[in-house]
């Protein structure tokens, strides 16, 4: 007969692993999801996968190619499906190439013998390929959320003559202000990592490399020259609402915008779709000579 105490631990680790899983359910889609999402829509994604030697890079593309590129890099955990509601729009569509890519770790994009890329740098480079895509006269606009951000940043700085803008949405990028949360500690348990999905256990991974990493990236703040927006939201409880104020003390260019929503939380892309359509449609209406926006939404 199983020991009383065997079988409490073994309901402890269920409850973890399913705690787990639901804290950031939201963040991951399913391929059933994504097959309902478009099960009548005119318009679908195509999915391809980039690959070489050591890569394999999953995307989805939705516009014609000869258009100007908008690439998109999701944060941790998350996929190149969380930006559908991007995707689908029909104003983007008929202006923009949209590019939505999986990070190596994530749905299908892989590293070869690299269960876990941890390293913002080799995140960065393994986005490279995707600009070899762009085929309009335009250069790319490159949009990064959450842990998308910094390696938005970093991909940008290697490549800055191929990027027209730079926009980071809900960016956690200060060093110091890395969150955790009571199953922080739990999700690095290997054994309750089998019953978690795999892009728990990746986002998990990153998380516990992720302030040394932004340490790296300092210089790449100082020297960022592009047109770049850091949107924040007041209520965030991904990205400490400070990472807007570190972004003003380390960007040095004068090209550079902040906005700040007080009511809102992590998924701007969501919530404020019509601010992000605006920016990207409209860029007039934030000129380089604006360098702070404070709106109370």
């Amino acid at each position: 007969m199983l020991s009383f105490k065997f079988l409490r631990s073994f309901v402890l680790v269920l409850f973890l692993s399913a705690s787990l899983s639901s804290c950031f359910s939201r963040y991951i889609i399913s391929a059933k999801q994504v097959r309902k999402h478009y099960a009548l829509k005119k318009i679908k994604p195509t999915e391809q996968i980039i690959k070489n030697d050591t890569l394999s890079l999953c995307i989805a593309s939705v516009g014609a190619d000869t258009l100007p590129m908008l690439l998109l890099i999701h944060g941790a955990p998350g996929s190149l499906w969380g930006y559908m509601n991007l995707m689908d729009d029909e104003d983007l569509q008929k202006h923009f190439h949209i590019v939505s890519v999986d990070r190596v770790g994530y749905g299908k994009s892989r590293l070869k013998k690299r269960r876990f890329v941890t390293s913002i740098a080799t995140q960065a480079n393994a986005l490279l390929p995707v600009f070899n895509l762009n085929k309009s006269a335009e250069k790319v606009t490159v949009l990064g959320r959450s842990y998308g951000a910094p390696i938005a940043a970093k991909l940008v700085s290697m490549v800055p003559e191929k990027v027209k803008e730079l926009i980071m949405v809900s960016p956690v990028i200060d060093p110091e202000k890395e969150k955790f949360y009571w199953f922080s500690k739990w999700g690095r348990n290997s054994f309750i990592q089998l019953f978690l999905p795999g892009e728990f256990n990746t986002a998990t991974a990153e998380k516990y490399s992720h302030s040394e990493e932004l340490k790296k990236l300092l210089p790449v703040w100082q020297n960022l020259q592009i047109p770049t927006t850091v949107i924040q939201g007041g209520n965030d409880w991904i990205a400490d609402p400070s990472n807007i104020d570190f972004a003003k003390k380390h960007i040095r260019s004068k090209r550079a915008q902040y906005i700040f929503l007080h009511n809102a939380g992590h998924m701007i892309t969501y919530t404020h779709l019509a601010m992000i359509k605006e920016m990207l449609l409209k860029s007039q209406l934030f000129q380089e000579k604006i360098t702070s926006v404070d709106l109370r939404q």
